[in-house]
């Protein structure tokens, strides 16, 4: 798998996410805003609520931070208003790339994302120019180190799995989105421990990046990541990894 999920193995790597636990709260929090905000309070009938609720326990968020969050969302708490939004653009050598940002100022957040993306040397483009490159997938990540690829495959692909794609250090499970909760509560039932879960965007075809501008999709997507309003990246890039691991 590119761009995404080797990006997130670098995060791993650099210590980003210990280092910058407020900014994860931040993010995790208006996920469960926004989605409280579109599907109710209530996370057995909200499938999208539930999983940023798991995903911001997974990161130890405080228990009252996830309750408050919800009852912003449903307008029991008042808060700043969030919108969600999806730029679209292109890297160095033509990579394509989907931000999902949430702001509460459109026009601030397109001119400074529009900023990151020429410094970079790429830039940023119009609704649909990269979308229809991607696939909204389920993605489950479990340490290869804590269950065998046969025992994987024995209990996610009566669950709607598609496939199971070995990476670093992980079995990535790629299914419907639809499917993503019934994967994850079979493998948490059949006793292999998770390392994360989630809706992604996957590429349907990838771009080969070395030297000079492989450095700059690597500094294009940090200086995306640490932007405030952004919550997720995805990108085509594919970048070897002797390079991922310098950089990392």
């Amino acid at each position: 798998m590119s761009g995404h999920s080797k990006w997130h193995n670098i995060r791993l790597r650099k210590g980003r996410q210990d280092a910058e636990r407020g900014k994860i709260f931040t993010r995790l929090a208006r996920e469960i805003i926004i989605a409280a905000k579109e599907g109710g309070g209530n996370p057995d009938a909200n499938t999208r609520l539930r999983l940023a609720i798991e995903k911001a326990r997974e990161n130890s968020m405080p228990q009252e931070s996830i309750r408050r969050a919800i009852m912003r969302g449903t307008g029991e708490l008042e808060g700043v208003s969030y919108e969600e939004m999806t730029y679209e653009g292109y890297g160095p050598g033509g990579v394509a790339v989907l931000v999902q940002a949430m702001t509460d100022n459109r026009n601030r957040t397109v001119a400074e994302l529009r900023n990151i993306f020429s410094k970079a040397g790429g830039n940023l483009g119009e609704s649909g120019c990269v979308a229809w490159l991607f696939n909204t997938k389920g993605l489950v990540s479990v340490p290869k180190d804590a269950a065998a690829e046969d025992d994987v495959l024995f209990v996610v692909l009566d669950l709607g799995a598609e496939d199971v794609r070995a990476e670093e250090s992980t079995w990535d499970i790629i299914c419907p989105p639809e499917a993503l909760a019934a994967v994850r509560e079979g493998l948490e039932r059949a006793g292999i421990p998770i390392q994360a879960a989630e809706v992604t965007q996957l590429p349907s075809t990838t771009v080969n990046l070395a030297g000079k501008e492989a450095q700059q999709m690597l500094r294009l997507m940090e200086q995306l990541e640490d932007h405030d309003d952004v919550q997720n990246i995805y990108a085509n890039f594919d970048i070897e990894e002797s390079v991922l691991a310098a950089y990392g």
